[in-house]
């Protein structure tokens, strides 16, 4: 939803590696410093190769060293309250290194808006929510997946509109509010 989660988190964690688009390896300094750091970038272009590629080099640099490894599953930031798009790769990546996976949910969206300058005030909320164990089957990981980080999204959606000063809603999140408060009242 925002670029908020991508500088958020990172203090948190121990030695994170972010898989993100190669583009933002193009920019001076910064991406030379993504580039040092052993991120894996993705050439979302082609996307069957793209995913093989990267399923790899994550292989290859987690047991080089063992780190967190970082992924939006949607691949591209949305509105809060907009429909998900999880992409495939997600379930792929999951079923191949057999490791846990912890979903984070948030609406940061909400106060540092996608394409955007503007900010709003408020506290940004994130829920870590409990791992997903490896090996499940590929259909009930992406359902547990989806399925836990948006009612988690809905819910601090929810909290955000019924604080004391709370930010401007987009008309998706409006629309989402509408949907869960229909939900509730059938």
């Amino acid at each position: 939803q925002s670029f908020w989660d991508a500088i958020a988190f990172f203090p948190l964690l121990q030695d994170p590696i972010y898989i993100l688009k190669r583009e933002l390896t193009w920019i001076p300094f910064f991406g030379w410093y993504i580039l040092k750091m052993r991120m894996i970038p993705v050439d979302r272009g082609s996307r069957s190769k793209a995913l093989k590629a990267v399923v790899a080099a994550t292989k290859q640099e987690l047991a080089r060293n063992p780190r967190q490894l970082i992924i939006y599953p949607e691949g591209t930031r949305r509105a809060p309250g907009d429909e998900p798009a999880y992409k495939y790769g997600i379930v792929e990546i999951y079923a191949q290194l057999g490791i846990p996976v912890v979903p984070v949910a948030h609406v940061a969206g909400l106060y540092w808006p996608r394409r955007k300058f503007l900010r709003y005030p408020g506290t940004i909320k994130a829920r870590f929510l409990p791992p997903i164990p490896p090996g499940l089957d590929k259909q009930e990981f992406m359902e547990r997946l989806i399925g836990e980080t948006e009612a988690a999204c809905d819910q601090l959606l929810v909290e955000a509109s019924n604080a004391p000063n709370p930010p401007p809603m987009p008309p998706t999140a409006v629309k989402r509010l509408s949907e869960l408060a229909s939900d509730i009242s059938a």
